[in-house]
């Protein structure tokens, strides 16, 4: 009997742990993403795909890119634009990385599919940087389209 009470106590305490969640960082990401409201994102379109991208270099439009990709990603194909900045996600919001970033004019931020960069603009956005734009598709999508129309964008 003894037993069985300790089997099932224990049980219960394991099913207990597995539904549980970390409360204080679920308030946290909740302040953040409940400021990113369908009506928010409608007004300020947030991403920018190859073709705004080259439309930005052809008008010489002054912008950053943020390169959010490990450093082992950036070794194996990096980004040479001169106003790239490399900041691997697990960094950019330490105090001395946001220094970094600009506020006048916009930071295209790109990883290697687009995931990271779409989370890092959402934290970016909520901490005040409405000029973060993710790249939609990453390094795939920019390799894809720099082969495609180099030709067009170094006119």
């Amino acid at each position: 009997m003894k037993r069985g009470l300790l089997v099932a106590s224990a049980l219960l305490g394991f099913v207990a742990v597995g539904f549980s969640y970390d409360v204080e960082l679920a308030k946290k990401m909740n302040a953040m993403f409940s400021q990113m409201t369908p009506e928010v994102l409608k007004q300020r379109p947030c991403q920018i795909d190859s073709n705004q991208l080259f439309e930005m270099i052809k008008k010489k439009e002054d912008f950053v890119i943020l390169d959010v990709r490990t450093p082992q990603e950036q070794s194996i194909t990096g980004i040479t634009w001169k106003n790239t900045l490399n900041i691997p996600m697990h960094e950019v919001f330490k105090p001395e990385n946001l220094n970094k970033l600009p506020k006048d004019k916009k930071i295209v931020v790109i990883c290697h599919s687009g995931d990271r960069a779409a989370a890092v603009v959402t934290g970016l956005r909520a901490v005040g940087f409405n000029n973060a734009y993710q790249f939609k598709g990453g390094m795939k999508e920019l390799a894809d389209a720099v082969g495609r129309r180099v030709v067009d964008v170094v006119k």
